[in-house]
């Protein structure tokens, strides 16, 4: 049997929500207060910079700026 396109259970079938952060809350880092003290990984802090999301390189969870363009929709500027 091949690993070769097997996903582990709950991997990459839904998408994190975006968390998003305000000027006075940086510097940005993962995992976040908000995260379950039982699945925390090393913390690594990000860089939020232009209109992009950024991805924690651990978990995948999405960090952006607040006052940065949603890329999950509702509408443009």
């Amino acid at each position: 049997m091949s690993a070769r396109g097997m996903k582990a259970p709950g991997m990459a079938q839904t998408e994190l929500p975006i968390v998003t952060l305000r000027a006075d809350e940086l510097p940005a880092y993962c995992p976040n207060p908000s995260m379950p003290v039982w699945n925390h990984h090393p913390r690594v802090f990000l860089e939020l910079s232009g209109d992009r999301p950024v991805l924690c390189p651990y978990c995948g969870t999405r960090y952006r700026l607040a006052g940065t363009p949603d890329p999950q929709g509702g509408g443009g500027h």
